[in-house]
């Protein structure tokens, strides 16, 4: 089933299946949205503007239900979350979005995957195989075929630059947010993400927000709403959820899916019109990705010709070692 290739198992989780079709749609609308909300607004204001609003949403549910108390020795975490998957990431990303169409940040965006492979082994112990480097590689040639297509570079490569620093946090955040998820439920770890992240972004989004307020259009004010609604609270909720119960490496697999999804949103909304080029450069990304050791298949055959770890292998030995004879008071051992 094409569930189960992304390493989800629809008869034991329906739930994380869900979860994760609702991220993928909500995540595929946010490039048409900032492009749109762009047209209103300066990027560290559309930042702002749409997590406030994320705030307020995931307000109401907090106080419907009881989210977890934070722990002191949760806040470092919970603030890391939020510098790199509220601050770093829609900040880079929308000022990359100035740069390349929707459809080029989607592709670019779908290299998050592999940035979430590459640290999901030092980060998370999780078992990632030799042949990521490769996957890296012709990732990256996706990434510069892209950046090098789009009609919107006009010859600039900081647009393509800034997205793919924008997904190297994203991937960032993923592979904590996954440490962070095994001690407190999705709601709870989205709202203090997000509450803290908006936080963080007031020093940068607040100057010369009123006139911004005064001179946007009704277009861009309706984007910053579904961007607050959809791609910035209910998609968080929605991935905290997957990552409470499959692998990071796995259920990044899922993103493979934005790109295709995103484009058939900015080919009506934007009147955008993807090039060979950045075709080509997308299809090179989702090979790198599905190749990733975070596929099941790959992951399954290479665990069956790959030896274990020393260090692990001698932790497992200790751990089913029989306890050694007592010794009697006569010298022998054995039971008296």
């Amino acid at each position: 089933m094409a569930s189960s290739r992304f390493g989800l198992r629809p008869d034991k989780a329906p739930g994380v299946a869900a979860a994760a079709a609702l991220a993928v749609a909500c995540w595929a609308y946010a490039p048409t949205g900032i492009r749109i909300a762009l047209q209103g607004y300066s990027p560290t204001q559309v930042a702002l503007l749409r997590f406030a609003i994320a705030s307020l949403v995931l307000l109401g549910m907090a106080l419907g239900r009881n989210i977890a108390r934070i722990r002191p020795a949760d806040l470092p975490w919970i603030a890391t979350l939020a510098l790199f998957g509220v601050a770093g990431h829609h900040v880079a990303l929308n000022f990359g979005q100035r740069g390349v169409s929707a459809a080029a940040a989607s592709c670019l965006a779908q290299t998050v995957p592999i940035f979430t492979a590459l640290l999901a082994r030092p980060v998370l112990g999780e078992i990632v195989a030799l042949r990521h480097w490769a996957c890296v590689v012709v990732g990256a040639c996706g990434a510069i075929l892209i950046v090098k297509g789009d009609q919107d570079v006009s010859g600039s490569w900081a647009g393509g630059a800034l997205v793919l620093l924008a997904a190297l946090s994203w991937g960032i955040y993923f592979t904590l947010q996954r440490r962070t998820s095994r001690r407190m439920d999705g709601l709870s770890v989205s709202c203090y993400t997000v509450w803290l992240g908006t936080a963080m972004l007031l020093p940068i989004g607040l100057p010369g927000l009123r006139t911004g307020l005064a001179q946007a259009t009704t277009g861009a004010n309706l984007a910053l709403v579904l961007l607050g609604i959809f791609p910035s609270a209910l998609a968080y909720m929605a991935w905290n959820h997957v990552l409470r119960h499959r692998e990071a490496s796995r259920a990044s697999l899922w993103l493979f899916l934005i790109p295709p999804v995103a484009m058939l949103i900015a080919v009506p909304a934007l009147h955008e019109t993807p090039s060979p080029m950045l075709l080509a450069g997308a299809g090179l990304i989702a090979c790198s990705v599905l190749l990733l050791p975070g596929n099941p298949g790959a992951q399954a055959q290479q665990a069956c010709v790959r030896p274990a770890p020393i260090g692990s292998l001698a932790a497992r030995l200790r751990r089913t070692r029989p306890p050694a004879p007592r010794r009697r008071r006569d010298g022998r051992t054995g039971p008296p």
